[in-house]
């Protein structure tokens, strides 16, 4: 057997092992420990969340107890879990029940940002859930606003693509070429899916656009145009492995979320292999160097 196979061969059973630890609801393998802690010396640690429009038929306390059980701490509320005109009072409530929980709310979004009073009410509901990042899509008119409000309230907005039928940001250099002018604090969620489906490798635009990456939405389609549909990441044609390497290599330290919208009726199975895959390659992207 060649090195090569023998790397190969590796990395396969890693990943399976990663799998089967999330679907069983546990980090189990020293290789999924080493997973959880992949970093150099040199190099800061990304975490891996939940974008929580994976679970969005499910009320707030399933989707906490979901996340909890394949393995994630960090989540993102999507509306439906945290609704944007809730009062200060009712967000400090859920802003508890996570942390009682044990995770960590680390972002809102997607939330969609039309005209004024909703960047308004954008930062200020992020202002009142604690979190430090929006993702968002602001209309591009709006984009002065938007730089004024994350310099008054230090909050970051994360500008997410959705791919080719999205007629402002369907790519990340698309959002690129209108913030790149504007406070750093003002960058990019890449949507690896959309991105892959707009015709773009993932792994290029993170490391092209690596000084405004600032979360990054995890996912695998079933082919690279726009008729691909969503599938558990390892399935697709997405290169999942490189993607992480590439993060790696530009000193990604923020947040990846898994963003799963198959089955959204009964989305547990697919999002525990996605998450146990992504675990099991971080594993064997380790255990190979």
């Amino acid at each position: 057997m060649t090195a090569k196979e023998q790397n190969r061969r590796q990395f396969l059973q890693l990943a399976g092992a990663g799998a089967a630890a999330s679907l069983a609801g546990t980090a189990g393998a020293p290789a999924m420990s080493r997973a959880a802690n992949i970093r150099r010396a040199d190099e800061k640690q990304f975490e891996l969340g939940l974008a929580s429009y994976t679970l969005r038929k499910f009320k707030l306390d399933e989707t906490l107890a979901m996340t909890k059980r394949v393995g994630l701490k960090y989540i993102a509320f999507k509306d439906f879990h945290l609704p944007l005109d809730s009062t200060a009072e009712y967000i400090g409530e859920v802003v508890k029940k996570v942390k009682d929980a044990g995770l960590v709310l680390y972002g809102g979004g997607v939330i969609y940002m039309r005209n004024e009073v909703q960047v308004n009410q954008a930062f200020d509901y992020a202002r009142a859930a604690g979190v430090k990042i929006i993702i968002g899509v602001p209309e591009p008119d709006l984009l002065p606003l938007v730089e004024k409000k994350v310099r008054e309230y230090d909050i970051k907005v994360a500008i997410h693509n959705h791919g080719p039928t999205d007629k402002v940001y369907p790519t990340p250099a698309s959002a690129y070429e209108r913030i790149k002018d504007l406070d750093k604090r003002i960058g990019l969620c890449d949507d690896i899916g959309h991105t892959q489906l707009a015709g773009v490798d993932p792994s290029v635009s993170a490391e092209k656009f690596a000084d405004r990456l600032l979360d990054v939405h995890i996912k695998d389609v079933s082919i690279a145009s726009a008729k691909g549909q969503g599938v558990e990441i390892g399935r697709g044609v997405i290169d999942i492995p490189r993607f992480l390497r590439t993060l790696l290599k530009i000193k990604y330290a923020g947040v990846v979320s898994f963003e799963y919208e198959k089955d959204e009726n009964d989305p547990l199975a697919g999002l525990a292999e996605s998450v146990g895959y992504v675990k099991g390659a971080l594993a064997a992207i380790c255990e190979l160097k």
